[in-house]
C-alpha cells in the first residue's frame, strides 16, 4: 500500500493538472465558434442521458485542424517560430558555455558566488525584467544614449519591435537554463582527462574539442532542450518587444483566444503545438534516462 501511494500521487498530480485539461482543449479543438458563453458548441449535457452524450459526439469534427492548413497565417507562425527558437537557442549556447566553463574552472570559493549571480534574476518577475528591456533597447533607451555618447554611432539605432530584441530578450531570460546543466557537466569533469590528453601532444584547443566538448555533451543537450521547449511557444517577449511584425505561434494563440475569441481555432493550435513539443520532450527524457544509466 506505501508503494502504491507513492506512486499514486505523481500520477494523480498528472492526471489532474495535465490530462484533464488536455482533454478539455482537444475537446474545445473539435467543437464549432458560436455565439454563446462558452464560445463554441456542442457542449456536453448529461441530463439528456445517453442521448444528449450521442449528439455531443456527432457534434465533434476535425474542421478546424483542416482550416490550420488551409490558413498560411498558422503554418507561417510554426515555422516562424521554430526558427526563432532554433536561433535563440544556438546563441544561448554560444553565451552560456564560456560562462559555465568559467565557472567550473573558477576557484572552488568564487562557485557559490557565480551561482547566485546566475540565478539572482528569476528573484526578480519575469514581466518586469522583460519590460526593462523595452527601457534599455527603444530609441531613447539607455543602449542607444550610450552609442550616441560615445560618438559610436550618429542616429539612434532601431532594435525595439524587431527579431534582434526577441532574440536579446530570450537568450537573456533563458540564459541560466543553457547554463546551469553545462556548468554542472563540467564541474564532474575529471580534469586529469585534460592532463592526460595535453601529455599525449593535443595543445589546449585541441584537448577542449576533443576532450571537453565531447564530455559536456549530455549538459549541452539538456541545456539545449530547456531553452527550445519554452522559447517555442513563448508569447510575452515576442509581443513586447518584438512588436507586430514577430510573428510566432505563442502570439497567434492568445489572439485567437482573447481577440478573436475563437476558441475551437485556438484549441486546435494549442494542441498542434504541443505535438510538436512532444518530440523534443521525448528527446530529452530519453538524453536524461541515458544518462542516469551512464552514471550507474
Amino acid at each position: 500500500m506505501r508503494r502504491f501511494f507513492l506512486i499514486a500521487v505523481p500520477y494523480l498530480w498528472l492526471l489532474a493538472l495535465f490530462l484533464v485539461p488536455f482533454i478539455i482543449v482537444l475537446k474545445i479543438s473539435l467543437s464549432d465558434t458560436a455565439l454563446a458563453i462558452p464560445p463554441y458548441t456542442p457542449t456536453l449535457d448529461f441530463s439528456a442521458g445517453w442521448q444528449g452524450i450521442k449528439e455531443f459526439l456527432t457534434g465533434l469534427d476535425l474542421e478546424n485542424f483542416v482550416w490550420l492548413t488551409e490558413d498560411d497565417l498558422y503554418w507561417k507562425a510554426y515555422l516562424s517560430s521554430l526558427m526563432i527558437a532554433l536561433i535563440s537557442t544556438a546563441l544561448t549556447l554560444l553565451v552560456g558555455y564560456p560562462i559555465a566553463y568559467g565557472m567550473a574552472r573558477a576557484p572552488e570559493e568564487w562557485r557559490a558566488t557565480l551561482m547566485m549571480l546566475i540565478i539572482l534574476p528569476f528573484w526578480t518577475s519575469f514581466l518586469i525584467r522583460v519590460y526593462a528591456w523595452i527601457g534599455i533597447l527603444s530609441q531613447e533607451g539607455v543602449l542607444n544614449q550610450f552609442l550616441l555618447w560615445t560618438g559610436l554611432i550618429d542616429q539612434p539605432l532601431i532594435i525595439l519591435n524587431t527579431k534582434i530584441a526577441v532574440y536579446i530578450g530570450i537568450v537573456y531570460t533563458y540564459l541560466p537554463f543553457m547554463i546551469l546543466p553545462i556548468y554542472a557537466a563540467l564541474d564532474r569533469l575529471d580534469e586529469s582527462l585534460i592532463e592526460a590528453a595535453e601529455d599525449l601532444g593535443c595543445s589546449r584547443l585541441s584537448a577542449f574539442w576533443l576532450v571537453t566538448i565531447p564530455l559536456s555533451r549530455n549538459g549541452i543537450v539538456a541545456g539545449c532542450f530547456l531553452v527550445f521547449i519554452p522559447a517555442l511557444g513563448e508569447f510575452v517577449i515576442p509581443s513586447l518587444l518584438g512588436g507586430s511584425g514577430t510573428l510566432m505561434i505563442g502570439k497567434v494563440l492568445w489572439e485567437e483566444f482573447f481577440s478573436n475569441r475563437d476558441w475551437p481555432v485556438a484549441s486546435a493550435v494549442a494542441i498542434v503545438l504541443l505535438a510538436i513539443l512532444v518530440i523534443p520532450i521525448v528527446l530529452f527524457q530519453r538524453n536524461q534516462q541515458k544518462q542516469a544509466e551512464a552514471e550507474q
